[in-house]
């Protein structure tokens, strides 16, 4: 295939729209078997919540990478704010985190947020040790891979690898509200809209590295102010410096796997 690298955001539980939009780049075959030879795919994380099937998406992806590393290709995920708080629940439940906001907790987020209880049920040790074990941040090529458009990953340090072991070490803890405040921060958004965006841009791919922020987590119909069905592209913004990939599969939109670099179409 003529592009060899592609990455997908927030698939949220819609494990066959997923294949389906794989099978269509040609990066999997009838039987969801691998077919994209040396290509690499990323996955932006949010593969849960608000969808049907989100430990069946997570089983496909995982399948996927064993099938393309042996074919010399890659598949590689991120991990996104509804894996922490699938996470979240399975290790805490409905304790309370400390605040001074009101009462608040992981399962009361989960619920509030799209949760599936069949995703809390096919959890199995494997998965939630592959899942916390997924880095927070990548830069492969030119491009800075992450889950969310915050800078509040710059939180936990001012590396790729110091931002990923500092978070992989939380995940590994039993600290509630180290754990929380993983959630929260990855809840923020907007970081690069505005007349400063594209500066808050820079400086993060200055920091981090990278020549283009690729995010999800934020929906590109809510960007715009229109509705996901109507969304066909991701959306290069920033002053060309930001592409968010998030159509907003659960809410009616594609599940876009964009090929990088990103060209868009005239």
């Amino acid at each position: 295939m003529d592009e060899d690298m592609f990455v997908v955001g927030d698939v949220h539980g819609h494990r066959d729209e997923l294949a389906d939009a794989l099978r269509e780049r040609g990066l999997i075959d009838d039987a969801d078997d691998w077919a994209g030879g040396t290509a690499t795919l990323w996955f932006l994380g949010d593969f849960v919540d608000r969808g049907p099937d989100g430990i069946g998406a997570i089983k496909l992806v995982r399948e996927l990478q064993r099938q393309a590393a042996d074919a010399g290709g890659r598949v590689e995920t991120l991990l996104g704010n509804h894996e922490i708080l699938l996470l979240g629940v399975h290790r805490f439940g409905d304790e309370d985190v400390p605040s001074d906001f009101g009462p608040r907790s992981f399962a009361r987020s989960w619920e509030i947020n799209g949760g599936c209880p069949a995703d809390q049920e096919g959890l199995t040790d494997e998965l939630v040790e592959w899942l916390a074990t997924r880095p927070m941040l990548a830069c492969d090529g030119d491009h800075l891979l992450m889950h969310s458009d915050t800078l509040e990953y710059l939180e936990w340090g001012s590396s790729i690898e110091k931002i990923n072991e500092a978070v992989h070490d939380v995940l590994a803890g039993d600290d509630l509200s180290r754990w929380w405040d993983v959630w929260r921060r990855m809840t923020t958004r907007y970081a690069f809209r505005g007349p400063h965006g594209q500066d808050a841009a820079r400086a993060l791919l200055d920091e981090l590295g990278g020549e283009r922020i690729v995010h999800g987590h934020s929906v590109i119909a809510d960007q715009l102010g229109i509705h996901p069905i109507d969304i066909e592209q991701p959306y290069l913004y920033a002053g060309g410096r930001v592409l968010g990939i998030d159509a907003g599969l659960f809410a009616g939109g594609p599940c876009l796997v964009v090929p990088l670099p990103y060209v868009p179409e005239d």
